[in-house]
Order: structure tokens, then sequence, then C-alpha cells
């Protein structure tokens, strides 16, 4: 009180003491005449204006003046200036500017919303602040999204994301879809398909309805063998007896023919709940035929014949081995860290290796073979991530360079490469389980310097030469038949290639055609069986190492004619352009490539 009777007299000695119709007739300022027409004027802007006055709005908000609204929730009320809650609060713009019956009333009442959360998202308009935990996370992204504030619900969703695990995942992905947070719910589907098989094995999962859990198991993106699928299947119904009536529904979902043959006879068809449904039984079936008649593969083409595409999964890029600038063989690893976009020096490989094999498996990274300087190589070598140490494993049976590698169905494939002497058409299979290699049926063309990879439930391999031709030509093996058969070839020739898969697609970038350095791509859509061009990378690059990660392609290192290349590109299909992204630190071109996903954090 004492305060505002000062400032009341404050407020009379001014308007005594001030008369500006007196002082504008007395005084007359003179300014010279000027030719300019800017020197004629001056537009004085004071920026932080805006935020000033907020910070006066919420002191006069909090001593309870000019208020000319109440908020009631839950027998909570909450004092505000209309003004402000419609000039930063969309669900109030709304109400108090379209001539809503609570646009004149001085009382509303909320529904809804958790009082402690309007009230924070009331002080976030005055102040653009609000202060997020894990105990208040989630009723401020359901009042957020209430009243349509889509930055504080964004922030929710970042905080989220950034906490999902295993126990979490499966709730925040129902609440989001029930809020209509559709980036949030993109987040959480990318995480369960990364790490279904722990998720899978959670209360939530088993607590999920049959629609639930089918539109998890159909999806493309998940990050799991078919075995771990199916089972997880199974637990979902046996953990009720009222499900095995809707089994065959989730069962459809399961790609049986991806199974191996002994799995299906030893698990799958010994399964009482399968024996004991005509439809389970004919699912069954379907996957013995797709195995029993190889040539009859096209016939049974559908949805669960198509290996499962992995469009997303965001992990660190190793970049092992490859040159200096001089071309001397290189020990270095480095790893690129999706979260800081930069590349950083990791634990370097026991050996030098250039024109490396580079695989993962089971989330641990294998380099194979290559060149020291002096000599081809057949060791091994395998990094943990978790333990960051590199090990040395049994070598291959021959000494080999510029060869591929490929990882599929829990075994690891080399394929060609040079020995020193003659390209190679000779393919060995590694068990890491037994730390065991096997030779295999070889190619029917001798490859150095092809690319490798599994696609589509085969190993591929594109290009290379033989030391006297370089190819257009391409080649698959098929595991089950233990065979390889030549397909549809690339539309141009190519060794020192890079080659990867994205979205049931394969691509093929850069090289060399025997004449030219290439920065040309072509992709391979498995269902019309046909190669066309995609965009052309910035740069000419041969010796080009290529991944997927974060549902794009990593082009990365390579040599385009003159000098070993430390930059890399990123292709994003959708645009159908590449962009150029942070250099190694490192390296200079020639290097291996692998990707091994984040881990999940662990469950507090």
């Amino acid at each position: 009180m004492l305060f505002d009777m000062e400032l009341e007299t404050m407020i009379d000695q001014q308007n005594m003491a001030f008369n500006p119709a007196k002082l504008h007739s007395s005084i007359k300022i003179p300014f010279p005449k000027s030719s300019s027409i800017e020197s004629e004027y001056f537009v004085y802007n004071q920026s932080d204006l805006f935020s000033q006055s907020f910070s006066v709005i919420e002191g006069i908000r909090r001593m309870g003046k000019l208020c000319d609204v109440t908020l009631t929730v839950d027998n909570m009320s909450f004092s505000a200036h209309r003004i402000v809650l419609a000039a930063t609060i969309p669900y109030f713009n709304a109400m108090f500017t379209h001539n809503m019956i609570e646009s004149t009333q001085k009382d509303i009442v909320i529904h809804g919303i958790d009082p402690e959360a309007l009230e924070a998202l009331i002080n976030f308009a005055y102040s653009s602040r609000i202060s997020i935990n894990i105990n208040n996370v989630q009723s401020l992204l359901i009042g957020a999204s209430y009243l349509q504030l889509k930055w504080v619900q964004n922030a929710c969703a970042t905080f989220i994301k950034e906490r999902f695990h295993q126990n979490n995942v499966l709730k925040v992905r129902t609440l989001a879809d029930s809020l209509g947070c559709y980036g949030l719910l993109a987040d959480a589907n990318r995480y369960i398909a990364q790490y279904f098989p722990d998720i899978s094995l959670s209360e939530d999962f088993l607590n999920l309805n049959i629609s639930e859990i089918i539109d998890i198991v159909y999806k493309d993106e998940l990050q799991a063998s078919e075995e771990q699928v199916f089972e997880a299947a199974i637990r979902w119904v046996k953990q009720e007896k009222s499900r095995q009536e809707c089994f065959s529904q989730l069962l459809a979902a399961v790609r049986l023919p991806l199974l191996s043959p002994h799995y299906l006879a030893d698990r799958v068809a010994t399964e009482e709940l399968i024996r004991s449904s005509h439809e389970c039984r004919d699912l069954l079936d379907e996957a013995k035929d797709y195995h029993l008649m190889p040539e009859r593969r096209i016939l049974l083409q559908s949805f669960r014949t198509r290996p499962r595409c992995v469009s997303y999964i965001q992990g660190h890029i190793y970049a092992v081995g490859g040159l200096t600038k001089s071309g001397d063989s290189l020990s270095t690893v480095e790893v690129y860290n999706p979260i800081t976009e930069r590349w950083e020096l990791a634990e370097a490989m026991s050996i030098l290796r250039s024109r490396v094999g580079v695989a993962v498996l089971n989330n641990k990274l294998y380099a194979f073979g290559g060149y020291n300087g002096i000599e081809r190589l057949s060791s091994v070598e395998v990094f943990d991530p978790i333990t960051k140490s590199w090990n040395i494993v049994s070598p291959m049976h021959r000494k080999r360079s510029a060869l591929g590698a490929a990882a599929l169905n829990d075994r690891l494939y080399v394929c060609g490469g040079f020995d020193g002497v003659s390209s190679l058409n000779i393919v060995e299979c590694y068990q890491p389980d037994l730390d065991r290699w096997t030779i295999i049926t070889p190619m029917q063309k001798h490859r150095s310097a092809g690319g490798v990879v599994a696609f589509d439930g085969y190993i591929y391999i594109l290009g290379g030469h033989d030391g006297l031709s370089i190819f257009d030509s391409v080649e698959r093996y098929d595991t089950y038949t233990g065979q390889w058969l030549s397909v549809t070839p690339m539309l141009m020739k190519r060794c020192r290639l890079g080659v990867a898969t994205l979205n049931g697609k394969l691509y093929a970038c850069g090289g060399y055609d025997g004449s030219t350095f290439l920065q040309t791509v072509e992709e391979y859509d498995p269902q019309t069986d046909k190669w066309r061009f995609v965009a052309s990378m910035n740069v000419t690059r041969s010796r080009v190492a290529l991944v997927a990660n974060a549902g794009k392609l990593w082009a990365i290192g390579g040599y385009d004619g003159f000098l070993n290349l430390p930059t890399v590109e990123v292709y994003d299909p959708k645009a159908d352009c590449w962009m150029f992204a942070a250099s190694m630190c490192a390296h200079e071109g020639g290097v291996g490539v692998g990707v091994i996903p984040i881990q999940e954090p662990e469950v507090p």
C-alpha cells in the first residue's frame, strides 16, 4: 500500500512539472536542409523491447493486476491476461478471437489438463521458459497437445525420445498416437524396430492387442532375425489362451519363408499351436514350398518372401584402414558420430590394411585381409564396440586384398579379391560361433575390386575386374542351393565401386570403367529387375566406400584420378540429391566401411 501511495505521488508531480504543449510552442530546433532523402529520417529499433515487456507483464500478473480472465481446472484457478493467452497459445487465440461464448466470460473451466501442467503452460506464455522433468513430461505433453502449443509439445517429445528404453517405448507409442504427435510416434516405431528382440521380452509387448502386435510384426524395418520374430509371436499368443483364436492372423505377418529349412522342420512344424490350426499349416506349407522348389519362387512372391528392409539404422560409421596421401597403408580407424556429426579417432587395428574387406555382424566390426604395404593378407580381426578392442580371429584360407565382404544369416562371406598374382573367384564363409572358415562354391568370374553386399536374401557381387576386363555383370549366391547365378547387369562397367542397399533397392556408385573415373550412381529394383541412373555424386570417386545409415546413403572417401579423398557425400533417395557431410579427419580414401547400430541405453 505504501508503494502504491508513493507511485501515485510521483505521477502527480510529473504531471505538474511536465507540459508538452508549452514546450512544443516555446522551443523550435532548427535542422539544416539536405538533398539526401535518407538523411531526413532515422528508424530506431529496440530489439529486446518485446522480451523486456513480457517480463514486466509477467510481474503485473503475479501482482494480480489488470487480469481479465480466470482459468479453472480441478478446483484450482489461475488468473491471466486474455490478450497474452491469445497471443501465445493457439487454443486461446481461437477461443477469444472467434466469438465463442468463452470470449466474454470472466471465468473459464478447462477440462482434461493436469492443474500443475496448466500452470506451467500459462507461465510459459509469459516467460517462454518451462521446466521439463520425468515427473511432469507426460502431463505437459498432454496439456501442450490440447492447447496446440507445438513448441512445448516438441520439447517434451525430444525429452521422451532421449529416454526411450524397452520398458517404456510401447506406452510412448500409444500415447503419441492418441495425441497426434506423429514425430514422436515415428521415433517410437523406429526405436521398436531397432531393438525389437529386447522389446519383445517386455511385459508391455505381451499386453499388446492383436492389431497392435500385427502392426509391429508386419513392418519391413524390424532389425531382427525371422526366428526372433517367430518366437516373439509364440510368446505373445501363449500369454493368454483366448489369443489362440487369432494366432493365424499374427502368423500371417511373420515371414516364414525366410526361416531356414532346419528351423521350419525342427521348431515351427513341431509347435502344437501350428499343428492344430489349418490356417497355420497352410502358411507353413507355403514356406516349405518356397525352399523345396526354388525354381518356382517367382510364383510365390509376397511380402512374406521379401526380406525385411532396414531403411533406418542409425549407427556409428567406422572407416577402417585405407591409404595416406602418399599411398601407404594404414591401421587407423575413425568413427562418425551421428549425434555430434563429426569424425573422431577410434581404436586402431593391430595390422596395417588397405583395400580391406569390412562387414558388421551382431554389432561387431570385422576387417578381412587387405594389403599391408608388403604383401596381401589372410588375417582377420574383429572390433567389439563395448570393450573397444580389436581381437585376431582365425585367418582366411587365401590371402587377398581388394576383396568384398558381407554378412547374411549369422555368417560372413568374403568374395574374390587379388592374391598378389591374379584375381580370385574363391569365396569363403566364416562362422563366428565356431571361429571357422569354409571354402564354398566359387563365383562364375574371377573378380577383384568388385562390390559385395547382402540383398534380398542373397549375396551379390557387382562389377570388378579379372586383370584384363572390367565388368558390368552381376552374380548372386543362394545360400540354400549353394549356387551362383548371373542376374541383370549394371548399366555401366565398374570396378573399385561402392555398393549398398536402402529401402529395398540396390545401389552402385562411382568406380572406374577402364578409361574414366566415375561419379554416376545407379539403382536396382528387384521388383522390376531393372537398373536406372539416379543423381550423380558431386565428386568423381573410385575406391569409394558406400553404406546406408539413418535412411540415407553415405559415399566415403575414394580417389578422383588425382588425389585420395577424405570427403563424404550423403544421398537422400526422397530428394534424389547428394550433399556433402563432414570429411574424415584421419584418412585420405581407400577405406573399408561398416555401420554399428547405436546400442540401446541401459534400463534404469
